[in-house]
């Protein structure tokens, strides 16, 4: 999309763009100042960055030029985008990086350029899905930034640390937005059930009918408002045909069949205060811990199929792999964190195969609960005051004065040792000897079992205290 977004000559009785009644209900809804912005309060404080840009007239100091928005899907990039625009009348240039090439953005640059010098008026160009620019793209936007011709707002799903070239993310303040909660788009959808933009109070919302469609957008608020649209037009559509027939009744509901209907989704019946939802999330990561994959594959399919949020799946996964699986099976690991990392890049539906690979790995690899349980063994210590003082060999000795305290005194160094096993303490002498981790004989652990019990052989020949068990 290249242009302007608004025509200036088009404003509401509030001097503000005007938005045509028939654009979708996520554009209807769009706030109207910072007051209607539900979520990132922590980019909003009195006297942030962000802020000084949407309200340039109470700054204290000059509002940055240009600024990154890296956050998920639907939590307000274009918002925040828009009302840094409208808070002063600046014109409104958006560009996706899907559309534009290298020949649009320099023509937006240059218009920018003249307007600025011809006239004084400033341009706000947001630029959606700027990850997707290619390094040139990126390049060409470098001159309008250093030269201010143009205020940036650049967007992004992806990190910017990899996504975005250095030279602009330099000259760029990154901002981070948060997903927004189930309580945020709660909100925006009972402001857009009444409010005149909106429905008008057109259709009534039943209360499963919005848990479910809170699970279904997943934190995503152009999402919620997008299928409420589609809902409240089956629900009219519905009272349409009734008042047709003769037959008279209350204003329309929206109930979850409904609501099924609309979003073309097969609902797995939770409850309303989601214990459902949390049994089977249980089921799920017990089905896992259990080996039974065809139970966890089952499970899983009960969650894609009532739209929860995948990267809530992949997250579970990856605490699973990390809980159940451990070391009897360190590729599982490896297998969630790039499941959860797939989701975020493709999203639905084809990350429910990515998911599906993961369960299948997680379910059918070796258990083990060894390294859950040491770290907490080892918690317990440190909490219990059981901590002791660093063994003076092993303290720092690179800063003058060390050697003089004994710092680094009689420290071997461990590559200098056969088998790279230096026979030296290391725990402090209170906690000499003490034995944390409990290797199974499962998969994987089997061997580094094997190997932590040579290597404690050869620790022992430091003389240390006796060992003792990781919990009394």
């Amino acid at each position: 999309m290249l242009g302007d977004l608004f025509d200036a000559s088009a404003r509401d009785t509030s001097g503000l763009p005007a938005v045509p009644a028939s654009a979708p209900l996520a554009v209807r809804m769009r706030p109207r100042d910072l007051g209607e912005v539900v979520g990132q309060a922590h980019l909003l404080r009195p006297g942030s960055p962000l802020r000084r840009l949407v309200e340039p007239a109470d700054a204290s100091r000059a509002a940055p030029s240009s600024v990154v928005l890296w956050g998920p899907p639907g939590t307000g990039k274009t918002t925040l985008a828009y009302l840094v625009a409208r808070s002063s009348g600046r014109r409104f240039v958006e560009l996706s990086a899907v559309t534009a090439g290298v020949k649009e953005v320099r023509t937006v640059v240059e218009d920018a350029r003249r307007r600025l010098v011809a006239g004084g008026e400033e341009t706000v160009l947001f630029v959606d899905e700027v990850h997707r620019f290619s390094k040139t793209q990126q390049d060409a936007l470098l001159p309008s930034v250093e030269n201010r011709w143009v205020t940036l707002v650049a967007a992004t799903t992806e990190n910017p640390s990899f996504s975005v070239n250095a030279p602009l993310l330099s000259r760029s303040l990154l901002l981070t937005l948060e997903p927004l909660t189930g309580d945020d788009v709660r909100a925006l959808v009972e402001r857009a059930v009444v409010d005149e933009r909106g429905l008008g109070a057109a259709v009534t919302l039943d209360d499963d009918a919005l848990d479910h469609l809170l699970r279904v957008a997943g934190g995503d608020a152009r999402k919620a408002l997008t299928v409420l649209e589609a809902a409240a037009g089956a629900a009219l559509s519905d009272d349409g045909s009734r008042a047709s027939s003769g037959a008279t009744g209350d204003v329309p509901m929206v109930d979850v069949p409904t609501m099924e209907r609309a979003i073309d989704v097969a609902a797995v019946r939770y409850d309303r205060d989601g214990d459902q939802h949390y049994d089977v999330v249980s089921a799920f990561i017990k089905s896992i811990r259990g080996s039974d994959v065809d139970a966890a594959l089952h499970y899983l399919a009960r969650m894609v199929a009532a739209g929860e949020d995948p990267r809530f799946i992949a997250r579970r996964l990856v605490i699973s792999a990390a809980e159940d699986v451990g070391m009897a099976d360190p590729s599982a690991l490896q297998t969630a964190v790039a499941a959860a990392q797939a989701v975020q890049l493709i999203g639905m539906p084809e990350g429910r195969i990515v998911l599906a690979e993961a369960v299948v790995h997680l379910a059918t690899a070796p258990k083990s609960n060894a390294a859950y349980l040491s770290v907490d063994a080892a918690l317990a210590d440190v909490r219990a005051g059981r901590i002791g003082v660093v063994p003076a060999h092993l303290r720092d000795a690179h800063y003058a004065g060390a050697e003089k305290l004994g710092h680094g005194g009689g420290y071997v160094y461990a590559h200098d040792a056969p088998h790279a096993v230096a026979a030296q303490q290391y725990l402090p002498d209170e906690l000499a000897g003490r034995r944390y981790y409990t290797p199974t004989d499962r998969g994987y652990e089997r061997a580094v079992g094997e190997r932590v019990e040579r290597v404690r052989q050869i620790l022992r020949g430091a003389g240390g205290a006796g060992e003792t068990g990781s919990r009394d």
